[in-house]
């Protein structure tokens, strides 16, 4: 493969199969694109009725229905920039129904990047490609592309507006692109970022779900509706077509007010056999995304954090301590460090606490090699963001959590995207907290280290809800669970918890949430967490079904991180190990549930050589869980 390798077909047909109505020219085509290894196919079409016409696409893989013939389409109300700049004013009522197609044009891209921090250290970005042109027939200036990738992972298209000459402005007032799926599809719906997940059939939704949204067809597929590169636009989730069956359509967080040339966020159809793969696969967000545009990233450290409980100087050294002992690479301090956090009067470069020498806690850190990082609150932020991380950059801070951003609307997606970009300029790391997903703008901005937009440890859910989790909001991409041990809220056993760290991917790894060192008393199984990276040079899942159970194997460099936990109920898995390098012996080292060990916590740890041929029986207790620690014996 040559890297950047992009090359125009000589010859259209090798990747789209186009057949027009005899004496219509382009107006009435239906166009045909296929993934590089033909198993997925992407059709589009346009049909006219009493002289308007509408534009619609369907999704097979290996010639099995994914998304049934639906409707693309944008409303946008441009009137009063058509008025101020004096131009022709659109008269549709609906803005697509006068489209024509002058143009279609195909590629083909294949190549690799290596991402900062990631679930493996090599991403291919391969897939054909096809922009189809239309123009409306009374106006000219109106120029919109419908752009379509086919990867073998999955389908993504978007709207794009090349620039225009006239220099209008372009009112996005609704996105009603719909996914017609098959009958019986079952859905995970969620009705905001940190809610419960709930199987549900396409009926009856109890509001609108969020995205990615995984859904399970009745042919044996799986797939996943996603929302890639929101940077410019108003966040969309799905809601169910209130006149078709089986149909789930966008819909918007308000407008969006948009300057050309630009494009809305890619709609992405992940496609997979099985539903682990939709896990593997989720790259296909990221290449969706543009590359990063932090030219050194040297500075950009992936890491175990922790939260310092009790925000004094004797407590956040005592948590330092802990974290040289315990392997941890950060502490944080969390909101109201500066005062008020929900009031614009707080200033968020000055300690509003006492006992809190905060120069003397980062140099302390510092001289152990652990970090700090900050909790800002949106007023923070948004009044100070021009300076406030070029201060903390100075104080020798590594990254900023942003709390309780306002998300969702077109003004506050642009407004992230901006403070992202601008802790970057300085040099700080980001993790952004409560209703925010991120849609893969983590491979243009590497220092977006993780998010929250997950119903974790904050809220103690029951052991079902967090196999659920991998299959849906992990396709996102990274989430800070904030994952506990020693708290008694905790729902799930500890080996439970302890497998958590090698199945939820987050560069930036929150351990001991709600913990303080106190409450550790040598528990042997610490060192499977002690031990793991947050970042990856390869994963695989084993074996899982969504809200039943789950087994994710993680590489760093020889060595494999495994972790397996069950629902609700106990369960007897069967791990097959053909993953590990053959002809080679490992060293496992296995943490599990068992009530017998005379601990608070009743994990045993046992050790065991295996093999690539090896398959291991796990007997998994109710809400339980098992790690496993696998490095080649010499």
């Amino acid at each position: 493969m040559k890297k950047n390798a992009k090359i125009i077909m000589i010859c259209l047909l090798l990747i789209c199969c186009i057949s027009m109505v005899r004496g219509q020219g382009l107006k009435d085509a239906t166009l045909s694109l296929q993934s590089p290894d033909k198993n997925i196919t992407f059709k589009f079409s346009q049909k006219a009725d009493a002289g308007k016409r509408a534009m619609y696409y369907s999704v097979d893989y290996k010639g099995k229905p994914v998304i049934l013939e639906s409707v693309l389409d944008l409303q946008l109300d441009n009137d009063l920039s058509e008025k101020a700049m004096a131009l022709k004013v659109d008269q549709h009522k609906n803005w697509c129904e006068n489209l024509l197609i002058t143009g279609v044009d195909s590629s083909r891209y294949d190549t690799t990047w290596m991402p900062v921090t990631g679930e493996r250290a090599v991403i291919r970005d391969h897939y054909n490609a096809m922009n189809i042109t239309l123009v409306k027939d009374d106006n000219p200036i109106y120029v919109m592309q419908v752009q379509v990738r086919v990867y073998n992972e999955g389908v993504a298209f978007r709207y794009y507006f090349p620039e225009n000459p006239k220099g209008t402005y372009y009112n996005i007032t609704a996105e009603n692109t719909e996914f017609s799926l098959p009958e019986g599809t079952q859905t995970w719906f969620a009705n905001w970022a940190q809610a419960p997940y709930y199987k549900l059939p396409l009926k009856n939704w109890p509001g609108e779900s969020e995205r990615p949204l995984t859904v399970e067809l009745p042919n044996g597929l799986f797939a996943a509706l996603g929302e890639a590169q929101l940077i410019d636009y108003a966040r969309t989730k799905f809601k169910l077509s209130a006149d078709k069956s089986s149909t789930i359509v966008t819909s918007m967080f308000g407008g969006a007010q948009l300057i050309s040339p630009v494009g809305t966020p890619w709609r992405a159809i992940m496609v997979a056999e099985k539903p682990g793969d939709l896990i593997e696969h989720n790259y296909m967000m990221l290449n969706l995304n543009e590359p990063s545009r932090i030219a050194n990233t040297d500075w950009i450290k992936p890491g175990k954090i922790m939260r310092v409980m009790a925000q004094t100087t004797a407590d956040a050294k005592t948590n330092i301590d802990f974290a040289v002992k315990h392997n941890l690479q950060y502490i944080l301090f969390d909101w109201k460090w500066y005062g008020p956090a929900f009031s614009f009067s707080s200033d968020a470069t000055k300690v509003a606490i006492p006992d809190f020498d905060l120069p003397g806690i980062i140099k302390y850190g510092n001289d152990k090699g652990v970090g700090v990082w900050l909790y800002v609150n949106q007023q923070g932020l948004y009044a100070q963001s021009d300076s406030l991380f070029a201060i903390y950059y100075k104080w020798g801070v590594k990254g900023v959590k942003f709390g309780f951003v306002q998300q969702g609307s077109h003004r506050w997606t642009t407004w992230v995207e901006k403070a992202i970009q601008q802790a970057a300029d300085a040099r700080i790391m980001v993790n952004i907290h409560d209703d925010w997903r991120p849609t893969g703008e983590q491979r243009t901005w590497p220092n977006l280290m993780s998010a929250e937009g997950v119903r974790g440890n904050e809220e103690m859910p029951d052991a079902t809800h967090n196999t659920v989790l991998p299959f849906t909001r992990y396709i996102a991409g990274a989430a800070d669970y904030t994952i506990c041990y020693f708290d008694k809220r905790i729902k799930t056993t500890h080996a439970h918890q302890l497998a958590l760290a090698a199945i939820y991917y987050s560069p930036l790894q929150t351990l001991y949430w709600y913990d303080k060192p106190s409450a550790e008393h040598n528990e042997p199984e610490l060192e499977f967490w002690d031990k793991i990276p947050t970042t990856w040079d390869e994963t695989k899942v084993v074996q899982g079904t969504p809200g039943q159970y789950i087994t994710t194997a993680r590489r760093s460099g020889k060595d494999w991180f495994v972790g397996t936990i069950t629902n609700n109920d106990a369960r007897e898995v069967k791990l097959d190990l053909s993953f590990l390098e053959p002809s080679k012996k490992y060293k496992a080292t296995i943490y599990s549930d068992d009530p017998s060990v005379n601990t608070a916590t009743h994990v045993k740890v046992s050790s065991k050589t295996v093999s690539n041929e090896t398959v291991l029986k796990l007997v998994l207790l109710p809400s339980g869980g098992q790690a496993i620690y696998l490095t080649p014996e010499r």
